[in-house]
């Protein structure tokens, strides 16, 4: 049965667990799509419930998760509500994510929403292939019916990647790297948060980070990464870096088109390029 190509990184004695809290001693964790066991987003559905397959922590358990979600060309929910509130990033494909009764809105790759526990909804794709990120701040995920809804106090948001503010490096203190730019989408600064990283082409460079929870996912684009306990791996949407404690996480583009990560970080990092001056990714 196909397993997860999963590279541990351990500068300590203690390994990190998945759905751990994570622990002082510095750990990283380097995550490929390629060889991913999926399961079912809804078990009771069955083949008709979207695949799914955690990369931290574990959906069915009271733990925050993120986890790879893909659906089949086509798909359309019948209404339902969540227990939890979630957070979802297109990786591929198009999805869309409103009320029953809204006109389709489709979010293609890099676009991010999300969905308040309790409130009303239905999901749908329209492409050939369709993947998105999912993560909950805790769990366990359920699905129920729409005559359980309720009013969480959270309102919904569907932010098209047409229509997210990109941040240069003028503009940040977390970056410095010409034509690199940020985008923050939820949470702090300063503590627990979420932003997107746009790293250009021909960029040769890291992330650098102290956090203790740093967490990314490879939105569009192909990077090589490697560090000071890891080989050159070639890194695909959909892959997943971790660390915790201060770690260089070295990047370089490899593709033609600019590379976005979307970051979960309970603390600031950085993006340094490496070498001599590069020229500036596309928008």
């Amino acid at each position: 049965m196909k397993r997860f190509v999963a590279l541990y990184l351990c500068l300590s004695a203690f390994a990190l667990q998945s759905g751990v809290a994570f622990a002082k001693d510095k750990v990283s964790k380097v995550i490929t799509p390629e060889n991913i066991e999926w399961g079912y987003l809804n078990p009771l559905r069955g083949a008709l419930s979207p695949g799914a397959a955690n990369l931290w922590g574990d959906r069915a358990q009271n733990t925050a998760t993120g986890m790879l979600v893909r659906f089949k060309k086509g798909f359309q929910s019948p209404p339902h509500i969540h227990n939890v509130s979630y957070r979802g990033v297109v990786i591929d494909g198009l999805l869309h994510n409103a009320s029953p009764d809204a006109d389709k809105m489709w979010m293609p790759q890099g676009s991010f929403w999300t969905q308040p526990a309790g409130e009303n909804h239905i999901t749908a794709s329209d492409a050939e292939t369709n993947l998105i990120y999912l993560e909950i701040d805790s769990g366990p995920y359920l699905v129920k019916p729409s005559k359980e809804a309720f009013d969480s106090g959270e309102r919904a948001l569907n932010l098209h990647t047409n229509n997210i503010v990109w941040l240069g490096e003028k503009d940040l203190k977390n970056i410095n790297v010409e034509g690199a730019e940020s985008s923050y989408l939820w949470g702090s600064t300063s503590d627990l948060g979420g932003s997107m990283l746009k790293i250009p082409t021909n960029f040769k460079g890291a992330i650098l980070t102290e956090a203790s929870e740093f967490r990314a996912v490879l939105v569009s684009g192909r990077v090589n990464y490697s560090s000071s306990e890891q080989r050159t791996i070639e890194l695909t949407a959909g892959s997943y870096l971790e660390s915790i404690g201060a770690f260089k996480h070295e990047i370089t583009n490899v593709g033609n088109q600019d590379a976005i990560f979307y970051i979960r970080t309970n603390q600031k990092y950085r993006a340094e390029f490496i070498g001599s001056k590069h020229s500036q990714g596309s928008s």
